[in-house]
């Protein structure tokens, strides 16, 4: 599939926030997190490799007609990522982290999803400059990575003032 060009929305890299997936496995999630990106103007980065054909349906069907809206850039792996963002990287992760409540956001930072199956490796998991966890009930290991997303992308738009006019 053959996304067109994103209308050109005010997105400032230095202050924007970020949605980044890190070597996503399921077209499904990758088209959610499109789609919730280009309801509130933020862009995304797509960690590569991928567990998909990036042209797979599953990835149409969840993203809709919304991903022509979306502004995103693909990386060939995580050095060619680190090298190209713009401001801090926060992870979202179930290991040793602050609490999505207690966390403090900046405009400018990506947060950073692993991978469904693994999350991210431990080199990944050292180089970013904040973790982050959403607190769960005992005895739950996590979240789906778009409703992830959606959440800590909500107290960070919140936290920075970011929310679409």
């Amino acid at each position: 599939m053959t996304l067109p060009d994103a209308p050109a929305l005010a997105v400032d890299p230095a202050r924007s926030l970020r949605l980044a997936l890190y070597e996503p496995e399921i077209a499904g999630n990758v088209g959610t997190v499109l789609r919730l990106a280009a309801c509130l103007n933020v862009p995304v980065d797509l960690i590569e490799p991928m567990g998909f054909p990036f042209s797979d349906r599953a990835l149409a069907r969840s993203g809709m007609d919304y991903l022509q809206h979306v502004t995103m850039a693909r990386h060939a792996d995580w050095p060619s990522f680190k090298a190209q963002v713009p401001g801090r990287i926060v992870l979202l992760t179930t290991k040793g982290a602050t609490r999505l409540d207690q966390g403090q956001f900046l405009p400018g930072d990506t947060l950073l999803c692993g991978s469904e199956s693994s999350g991210v490796p431990d080199d990944v998991h050292a180089a970013v400059d904040l973790r982050i966890t959403i607190p769960l009930v005992p005895g739950r290991r996590s979240l789906n990575v778009a409703l992830a997303a959606a959440i800590a992308l909500a107290e960070a738009l919140r936290q920075t003032d970011q929310w679409p006019a």
